[in-house]
């Protein structure tokens, strides 16, 4: 598969700060913040308590999963790698064979480009969309192959696992002088700054991928992604959606990958770094999560999107929100704050379904209540 990136040139915004090469056609961010968002809602979730994981990984496979694809129906129908990467991971957590290879076979067939990477986007209309792969996806499946290699007895999972995880480093990751960073694709590749999405990285999979194939870069970019994340943290009380990073580590919050468009904020994308570093088996990670709970605990309601000092910028919310939340009090020891957090994420994503909500209220709890994933995380506070 032949990428198609056009790489944009570095230039300065009126504050000095310089802008990073962007993937064209991707916007993840605007579409995210377009799909429907529930209104703060209070009471239980349906039937009265907080559903089970596995029950909220089987509604999210039943209600967005036909014929191996995941269709993001509050979207317009189409479907993208991430979507596929959660899938596997949910139908592996499940210990759903049948829909994990349904699953990954349409993943192989319509995504996957003869560099093993995942093409970003598909749509019925016109097949793929996008070719630019996103690391985060890449990521996300090329630990379910590996997990799945093992939990199915199917070798040939591991071996797709562990080309997609090299992939990965030889393409989509870059060396700073605070360690190997992952790069959001690429296309981020192409020269310095660095766009960095914080919530891209996942120490689990780092960890995962590491023992799989004994390539040590896997805790080079360990270490790396916990010194920017860390060296986000230090600036500001939330993580911005994206940042970039400079050669010598030090690190700029931007509004978006390119750095144009609206406020910076902490949104649709870093919701997820608390959950991803929550699940860590590595202490310290754990601690970058717990981190940003005080600033999350200022007020009951979460909206789905913060500035980074925690003030809410919409009146939206959605269930990552409250998973995100949950995710930083367990890190600190609070699980029956965050078991509160998980019902409210659960009764957001009742309230109004999308896929992006549906998909994190499942494996926000999977994180956070089971090691199926091969996280750390596990608490008294929740049924698997």
């Amino acid at each position: 598969m032949t990428s198609a990136l056009v790489a944009v040139v570095a230039v300065a915004l009126t504050i000095g700060i310089a802008i990073v090469a962007t993937a064209p056609g991707r916007s993840t961010d605007t579409e995210r913040a377009a799909q429907p968002a529930s209104t703060a809602t209070s009471g239980s979730a349906p039937g009265g308590g907080r559903r089970s994981a596995a029950t909220l990984r089987e509604d999210f496979l039943d209600r967005y999963v036909r014929g191996g694809r995941v269709v993001r129906t509050d979207q317009g129908g189409d479907t993208v790698s991430e979507g596929q990467a959660y899938g596997m991971l949910v139908a592996l957590a499940s210990g759903d064979q049948r829909r994990f290879r349904s699953i990954w076979s349409w993943t192989r067939q319509h995504l996957q480009g003869d560099d093993h990477l995942l093409a970003w986007r598909w749509t019925t209309e016109g097949g793929t969309a996008d070719e630019q792969s996103a690391s985060d996806a890449d990521l996300d499946a090329a630990r379910a192959l590996v997990l799945a290699g093992k939990r199915f007895d199917q070798p040939a999972y591991t071996t797709a696992g562990k080309q997609m995880a090299s992939a990965i480093l030889d393409r989509e990751t870059a060396q700073t002088d605070v360690g190997r960073i992952l790069l959001p694709g690429p296309w981020a590749a192409t020269g310095q700054p660095y766009a960095y999405d914080a919530s891209y990285a996942s120490p689990v999979a780092f960890a995962v991928l590491a023992k799989a194939t004994g390539d040590p870069r896997w805790e080079q970019l360990e270490r790396g992604s916990h010194a920017v994340t860390g060296t986000i943290l230090a600036n500001a009380a939330l993580p911005s959606d994206w940042s970039q990073v400079h050669q010598d580590g030090t690190v700029d919050p931007m509004p978006s990958a390119n750095g144009t468009g609206g406020p910076v904020v902490y949104g649709w994308d870093a919701m997820r770094m608390p959950l991803r570093y929550a699940e860590s088996c590595t202490a310290s990670d754990r601690a970058l999560a717990g981190s940003i709970a005080p600033t999350l605990q200022r007020n009951t309601q979460l909206a789905a999107q913060l500035d980074l000092g925690g003030t809410a910028v919409t009146d939206s919310t959605s269930a990552l929100a409250y998973a995100a939340r949950a995710a930083s009090e367990q890190a600190t020891g609070s699980t029956t704050a965050a078991s509160r957090d998980l019902l409210r994420a659960d009764r957001t994503a009742a309230t109004t379904h999308t896929y992006y909500g549906d998909a994190w209220a499942a494996l926000g709890a999977t994180m956070l209540t089971s090691d199926v994933l091969g996280g750390c995380a596990t608490s008294s506070g929740g049924a698997s």
